[in-house]
């Protein structure tokens, strides 16, 4: 249970030959991965951004409910 030999390097080094392959996967994999991440942020932002204008328009529209109201209550006294 000591230090690895020569021959477990080799199989450790095949290995990883295989999984990332020799031509820039692993820097395409992170570029993959650096894409998805700004997809996320934008979609988060996007997600905030449709939630503030919710919020607005619902204002507005228990604002003109109020405006209304008034109106009505102004026409009735009147």
């Amino acid at each position: 249970m000591g230090a690895l030999g020569i021959w477990q390097w080799v199989i450790v080094l095949a290995i990883v030959l295989l999984l990332f392959g020799g031509r820039g996967k692993i820097s395409s994999l992170m570029g993959d991965f650096g894409k998805g991440l700004k997809s996320f942020k934008k979609g988060m932002k996007d997600e905030t951004d449709a939630i503030a204008d919710d919020d607005s328009s619902e204002t507005a529209n228990v604002q003109s409910a109020k405006a209304v109201d008034e109106q009505k209550e102004g026409a009735a006294k009147g």
